[in-house]
């Protein structure tokens, strides 16, 4: 599967707006860990979200 965020890229759970937008930390075997800003560090199989990276400023509040 090839992901189309890295560490550092901003993005969303579409599942899970509500958590609001947050940062990619790192990427391991699939497994995604993001750090939210409204409910902190998240791991997320990427294999089962499909998080939604914020491409341009417009995107981001």
């Amino acid at each position: 599967m090839i992901l189309d965020y890295e560490p550092g890229d901003k993005v969303t759970n579409p599942n899970n707006k509500d958590w609001g937008i947050g940062q990619v930390q790192s990427i391991i075997n699939g497994k995604v860990t993001v750090n939210f800003e409204n409910v902190g560090k998240k791991v997320v199989n990427s294999n089962l979200i499909n998080l939604e990276k914020l491409s341009n400023k417009k995107d981001i509040k």
